[in-house]
């Protein structure tokens, strides 16, 4: 087997710790339509218990672990078992989120092992400084976010995102880009896509919004729009 090809423009549905169990599911499943529907590829992240289920119960989702770790089968108490998850369908992870930072050592052996296992690597970088260390990695994809705007729901000025854009890529030419602070609605999705991002996503814009299903529609039709208007330009 080989690594999953995201094609861009991408989106990363990521409930984090907001929901789990029938909840995440039941906006999984919405998520499942939309990449049905439009065509695109979405990422859903998932609690460690619900990812089997989310794997199963859908079709077109990416399923993303929200961490993973660098150990092999065998001793390793209560840490995260890429060759589980990988098991049990996923096929990509997060690592190295603001809010579940990682060391440097244990990020390059996790790298490592994600590539042993086929498993798409989302790296989070939080400024230019963290991005352009990062990139050396060779990361699938690099989320250059910066971590006083998560969950603000304001989202980096566009000369940031271009920055770094082009920072990571003068790098690392193979990894997508991905601008997601602070993303609340459809009008920040077209703004980080049009910044040349080849991905975006939400969180609390999506899980906390009056109705979820609708902010993640609105989110994959903006996403849709933006890539509909670069196909025009080329």
């Amino acid at each position: 087997m080989s690594k999953r090809e995201l094609r861009r423009p991408f989106f990363v549905c990521n409930p984090k710790s907001y929901l789990y169990g029938e909840q995440a599911l039941k906006l999984a499943k919405t998520a499942d339509e939309l990449a049905e529907r439009y065509d695109v590829d979405i990422l859903f992240t998932g609690q460690l218990i619900d990812l089997a289920m989310l794997r199963k119960q859908t079709k077109h989702l990416i399923i993303c672990a929200q961490t993973m770790e660098s150990l092999k089968p065998g001793k390793g108490m209560g840490h995260i078992l890429g060759d589980g998850l990988k098991e049990a369908g996923v096929q990509a992870t997060f690592l190295n989120h603001a809010e579940n930072p990682m060391t440097v050592a244990e990020l390059i052996k996790t790298v490592k092992r994600c590539n042993e296992l086929d498993i798409l690597t989302v790296i989070c970088a939080d400024g230019e400084d963290d991005a352009r260390a990062i990139a050396m990695l060779q990361p699938d994809v690099m989320v250059c976010e910066q971590t006083s705007l998560i969950g603000t729901g304001k989202t980096a000025d566009a000369s940031y995102m271009e920055a770094t854009n082009h920072l990571v890529k003068s790098i690392s030419p193979a990894t997508k880009t991905l601008q997601a602070a602070g993303i609340s609605t459809g009008a920040d999705v077209y703004k980080a896509i049009m910044s040349g991002a080849d991905g975006t996503g939400g969180t609390s814009g999506i899980v906390c919004a009056k109705d979820p299903a609708a902010a993640l529609t609105e989110m994959i039709e903006a996403l849709v729009k933006a890539r509909e208007e670069i196909k025009e330009e080329k």
